[in-house]
């Protein structure tokens, strides 16, 4: 096989802790100044992937002369060989192309969908109470796949290589294996018990006599090397109809799943039009419904700007404050209005209008927190996983790629289809089981995003290209459940806003507020003295672990800057 040496860039050496340094250290012209929270360089092009065996192919594919949307294709079923936490072709995902030749931005959907025999209360008992584990860790959980028609159409519209060209180095990484990094190893340790009640997926994860794989053993996994070299001589369709959906559905029909042959030759992506901002003068594009994403971005963008964030200070008691009062807001209309548009009206206008965000602002006190429980969804007419893998990659020609698709939970259901080697998603738990009920993340779901046949189940996935004058300038999204809008959100705001370069805006502190629970969520790095002024405002805190992991790009001066995410040891940014 082709050696693909374990590069990784010099930000992942970087600790996050040390970012308690002054505002102004991460200034723009560190770019140029050797500031030790630099960014990847690049003179032609970028890509900034979570693991370093797909940023490698990746790259390899821009430097062979393949455009963009080539590598991103190539980098998304490279991650389904070498990250099957959240990589994968049993998932869905959602993936922005802007290209500046045309002046286009569009949006791929291929998120999952329900099977047509689901059914709204498929996930209640007979008292009707929302039963958790249905919807995540049996076959009922699975959502159609999109993953595989999704990748296809962004290369047949958009690339220029085959669908065999891009499948190559992972069929390559699959049949021949690759040496394990400790963040696999650690993963598939953690998830043992979820693997453990089906033998395709331990005879996967596991060796022969049952033991773990050690650092640095090479894994193969023969039975995806044959999907995936099905699907490269025989096409897309071949994963829909062909013998690997004959897999499927037999894993289907043994454990009282629900998905058939016709739900999978229905399947079909749908090219959607963004949401689209402007903040500050830069021109906001993220990922439309069934994505809420997007709409909050703007929404929460829309209250901000009236606000002086850059003299407020980056993550003061002031800046955050503001922040998690918008937040609140945001998640508080998704509960209510969001779901899938081919189902559902939302309206995405109303929340999406400054003037909504206006009205909104009104509420916010400087002095004291609003306590979630007195903001109820607000009126915004008129109508119109946390395991989840982002990619960012441009070429020198104009063309962004900003990628983000999932199997929700860390190795989805744990349900690896038996004989095609891949893992099943458990996207039906991002339907409302029961209306008002939390889902896995603490998200309130709403009458929009109940469950019914054939209906793409509402995401926080964010993919974010935002452009300036015309051309693209910060193409960015991250993974992290209910984190990943908010996490987004403060890397626009990072950049933006504080001036700070691609890679401090990646590693900076996170915060996070979702309306319920009522409490601003922070990482390490936030000063105590800050926490002690939001908490006399009436804000309770909640340190908890590190959220996202936002593989970014900036555009600069003609200059490609990649920032990879500290927060996924296996991150990394290579520039052409």
């Amino acid at each position: 096989m082709p050696q693909f040496p374990m590069r990784r860039s010099l930000a992942l050496c970087l600790f996050v802790g040390t970012l308690s340094l002054a505002p102004g250290i991460f200034a723009q012209e560190a770019i140029l100044e050797g500031e030790r929270f630099h960014p990847v360089v690049g003179e032609h092009g970028m890509v900034a992937t979570s693991h370093f065996l797909a940023s490698q192919v990746s790259h390899d594919v821009l430097e062979a002369g393949g455009n963009a949307v080539d590598a991103a294709v190539s980098a998304g079923f490279a991650l389904a060989v070498t990250q099957p936490r959240s990589g994968n072709i049993g998932g869905g995902g959602f993936m922005l192309i802007s290209d500046e030749s045309s002046g286009e931005v569009i949006a791929i959907d291929y998120r999952e969908m329900a099977p047509s025999a689901a059914t709204e209360t498929m996930f209640q008992d007979a008292d009707g109470n929302a039963v958790t584990e249905r919807s995540r860790f049996t076959h009922l959980a699975a959502g159609v796949p999109g993953t595989v028609a999704g990748l296809a159409m962004a290369l047949e519209k958009h690339g220029t290589m085959s669908l065999a060209e891009a499948l190559a180095p992972a069929i390559d990484l699959a049949e021949n294996g690759f040496p394990l990094p400790q963040r696999f190893v650690d993963g598939i340790r953690d998830a043992r018990a979820n693997f453990e009640p089906w033998e395709a997926s331990r005879a996967k994860f596991f060796k022969a006599d049952g033991s773990d794989y050690q650092v640095g053993e090479i894994f193969r996994q023969p039975d995806l090397a044959a999907t995936l070299q099905r699907i490269a001589d025989n096409g897309a369709q071949e994963f829909y109809e062909g013998e690997t959906a004959q897999l499927i559905v037999a894993e289907m029909q043994a454990h009282d799943g629900l998905i058939t042959l016709e739900d999978l030759s229905a399947y079909q992506p749908i090219i959607r039009e963004p949401s689209h901002g402007t903040y500050r003068g830069y021109d906001i594009y993220a990922m439309s419904p069934p994505s809420s994403g997007g709409a909050h971005i703007v929404q929460m963008l829309n209250i901000l700007e009236d606000y002086d964030i850059g003299a407020m200070g980056f993550n003061s008691a002031a800046t955050i404050h503001v922040m998690a009062e918008a937040m609140k807001r945001a998640y508080a209309d998704r509960s209510e209005y969001l779901g899938d548009t081919d189902f559902v009206d939302v309206p995405l206008d109303g929340i999406t209008a400054k003037a909504y965000a206006d009205e909104l602002r009104q509420g916010i006190s400087m002095d004291e927190a609003t306590p979630s429980t007195s903001l109820a969804p607000g009126n915004p007419l008129p109508y119109e996983s946390n395991e989840t893998t982002h990619f960012s990659i441009v070429d020198d020609n104009g063309l962004a790629v900003s990628n983000t698709y999932t199997i929700n939970f860390s190795y989805g259901s744990g349900i690896v289809v038996d004989g095609a080697g891949f893992l099943l998603n458990n996207e039906m738990d991002d339907f409302s089981a029961k209306p008002g009920v939390p889902n896995a993340y603490g998200l309130i779901g709403g009458e929009a995003n109940k469950v019914e046949p054939g209906k793409r189940m509402l995401s926080s996935m964010t993919p974010t290209i935002v452009k300036k004058d015309g051309d693209n300038f910060l193409i960015t999204g991250s993974p992290g459940g209910s984190r990943i809008i908010t996490t987004t959100l403060q890397v626009l705001m990072n950049v933006i806003d504080h001036g700070m370069n691609i890679q401090s805006a990646v590693s900076a502190p996170r915060i996070h507020h979702q309306w319920l629970p009522d409490e601003i969520r922070i990482e390490d790095g936030i000063s105590p003295d800050t926490i002690a002024l939001l908490e006399a405002k009436g804000h309770t805190i909640s340190l908890q672990d590190a959220m996202g992991a936002a593989q970014s790009i900036m555009i600069l001066d003609g200059e490609y800057f990649g920032g990879a995410d500290p927060r996924r040891s296996t991150s990394s940014a290579m520039g052409l």
